[in-house]
């Protein structure tokens, strides 16, 4: 029996677990934690000891859960939970912490909302650390295991714990280098057109925000990219097209000359999205405020 009080498996020590279990990586757990990687490999020797189990064997690169930590993940989850619940009415003063978040978005929600917000944010003397990772077409699962604590995007995930607020709506447009060319004119002009397109890691499409027409009947993209901020170095200087919200004209395609698109198709809203863990914390209502603010700026 071990003679490690369980009383040792602080808040730290599990959300390091958690951390361990989802990169498969004492150094990634790392570089998402913040610290090094002895800190987290002192974590992880501690949990051995008081749990009595290996909890992740050497596999290849990698690590791999044995049957114990995989059992413990959704425990542990439910324990940071009601920890966190805890902290749902403290008093909060934005100065007296730091706040860090982690947050889902792709290129034009990230450059939109938060530059603006972290720089007005340390003008007030507030410490706030933001993380970015790509939300792509995003799935409900990543904020389930707080892997992010928001997400910005037009295609929001659905479910009972899953909260959501619309930001801003914009009308689709078409980007172009009018150098080059004229915008296309009618929908069989714009099928016709060589297109750039965004396609995201897990293989679905950017235009899949396009609601309303037939996209069975549009040219398959002629250059196809993982950002949005690619897509000037391509559409430059050629008679490609790329079709995106008219927010982009503010954002990563400033450069790039647009009209609007040449037939009826829905506007693209955008949405800002927790789980329902986040939302009694005062930090993450703060944070949902400000971003509320900054878009209720930027929507025409």
């Amino acid at each position: 029996m071990s003679k490690i009080d369980f009383t040792d498996l602080d808040g730290k020590v599990l959300r390091a677990f958690l951390t361990i279990l989802e990169e498969s990586s004492v150094s990634r757990a790392a570089d998402r934690l913040g610290v090094t990687q002895s800190a987290v490999s002192h974590t992880l020797s501690k949990l051995r000891a008081v749990l009595g189990d290996p909890l992740f064997v050497r596999s290849g690169q990698g690590l791999m859960p044995t049957e114990r930590a995989l059992a413990l993940k959704d425990p542990v989850q439910r324990v940071l939970d009601g920890m966190r619940a805890l902290t749902d009415g403290r008093p909060f003063d934005p100065l007296g912490e730091e706040m860090r978040f982690r947050i889902a978005a792709n290129d034009l929600q990230r450059e939109l909302i938060f530059p603006d917000l972290l720089n007005a944010a340390r003008a007030e003397g507030i410490r706030l650390r933001l993380n970015f990772v790509p939300s792509g077409v995003p799935d409900a699962t990543i904020l389930r295991n707080d892997r992010c604590q928001m997400m910005l995007t037009p295609l929001p995930p659905d479910g009972p714990d899953i909260f959501q607020k619309r930001l801003l709506t914009s009308p689709l447009m078409v980007y172009y280098d009018a150098g080059r060319r004229a915008p296309p004119q009618s929908w069989e002009d714009y099928c016709a057109a060589e297109h750039v397109e965004v396609r995201f890691a897990d293989g679905r499409s950017a235009s899949m925000v396009m609601r309303g027409v037939d996209r069975s009947q549009i040219r398959p993209p002629t250059v196809t990219l993982p950002h949005f901020n690619a897509i000037p170095s391509f559409v430059r200087g050629s008679d490609l097209i790329s079709t995106d919200t008219a927010l982009m004209k503010k954002g990563p395609l400033a450069v790039l000359d647009c009209a609007p698109l040449p037939f009826d198709c829905e506007s693209v809203p955008i949405y800002m999205v927790w789980h329902e863990r986040s939302t009694g914390d005062p930090a993450h209502r703060w944070l949902r405020d400000r971003i509320e603010g900054i878009a209720a700026g930027l929507q025409p």
